[in-house]
């Protein structure tokens, strides 16, 4: 067997699912719907739209007897998502690439694999729309386009999702994003009776840097606090660009006083970039802060507007 090689563009391309937040959850019909005309066009017995991780291949969607996720070195999709175009395997069994894969030789039986790359609008591969079937099959050109045609409809459908969801400029949430992501937080710290800090940051002086130095400086300011933003902060906090020179962190299960630190501990890595970087600007920033300790409200608008508030009160 033949384990599935490393994309080129791997680390930006992880990077990329994993700010879509898109894995580990609930079906969703826009995607279930693909699917089922997948399923009934080419009459397999498994459909399903995947996304690979670092070591596994999860599926948002699944039509068959297929487990929801698999180890990435077996997967086929794994293959697929190392070049733009459709990958398909007739006879799985006389190809010595999967002859010997577990999925080959018990269930799902696997025999014949069509599967289509989906890509995020910044070109990385995350998944795959596949079908599976077990018993050999040809899939000639007009197979191959019609498949295409369901293909770019589902990546329609995740572009529609970053664009609700994510700001185009920095990759973090956008202001819908966020509030999405923080409730399904905020509710699961609720029901762990967990403390829960958020960050909400005004970055100053942008106006200045885009007159004195041009918009591409400005932006480029952003970008690098939303840099800083992602690894100042843990993968499971909730990150976002809320406006134009906004930003906010949800920090679940996490006490205010641990919450001060972290904020001491990224101004002062904020700082050292700035000189390191040697920047013609500062990148100065109010920030205000709420938090609900033990038994209290998980309100995300009042956590918002009682960190908004705090921040606008400490402009000089």
């Amino acid at each position: 067997m033949k384990k599935p090689a490393l994309p080129k563009d791997e680390a930006l391309r992880l990077q990329s699912l994993e700010k879509l937040n898109i894995l580990d959850t609930s079906a969703d019909e826009r995607f279930d719907r693909l699917s089922r005309l997948a399923s009934q066009m080419f009459a397999t017995k498994v459909t399903a739209i995947s996304f690979i991780d670092a070591n596994r291949q999860w599926m948002k969607s699944c039509i068959g007897p297929f487990s929801q996720e698999i180890p990435r070195d077996i997967s086929f999709c794994a293959h697929t998502i190392l070049d733009s175009k459709p990958f398909i395997v007739n006879n799985a069994l006389a190809d010595p690439r999967f002859s010997d894969n577990p999925l080959v030789t018990a269930e799902p039986n696997i025999h014949f694999y069509a599967g289509y790359p989906i890509k995020h609008a910044n070109g990385t591969v995350l998944g795959t729309l596949s079908i599976m079937d077990d018993e050999p099959r040809g899939f000639d050109d007009y197979d191959i386009q019609c498949f295409k045609d369901i293909a770019d409809l589902v990546q329609s459908e995740l572009h529609a999702i970053q664009l609700t969801t994510q700001d185009q400029l920095t990759g973090l949430l956008n202001a819908h994003g966020f509030q999405v992501l923080s409730q399904n937080s905020l509710n699961m710290c609720e029901r762990l009776n967990a403390p829960t800090s958020l960050a909400y940051f005004d970055v100053r002086g942008l106006k200045q840097i885009n007159q004195l130095q041009s918009n591409r400086d400005g932006d480029n300011a952003l970008m690098f606090f939303a840099e800083l933003l992602t690894f100042g902060f843990r993968d499971s906090d909730v990150l976002a660009r809320l406006e134009s020179d906004k930003f906010a962190v949800l920090l679940t299960n996490t006490p205010i006083a641990n919450t001060k630190d972290i904020l001491d501990r990224f101004k002062e890595r904020v700082d050292r970039y700035a000189v390191e970087k040697r920047l013609p600007y500062t990148l100065d920033y109010n920030v205000g802060v709420s938090w609900v300790d033990e038994e209290g409200d998980y309100d995300f608008a009042e956590l918002l507007n009682i960190a908004r508030s705090l921040a606008e009160k400490t402009k000089p």
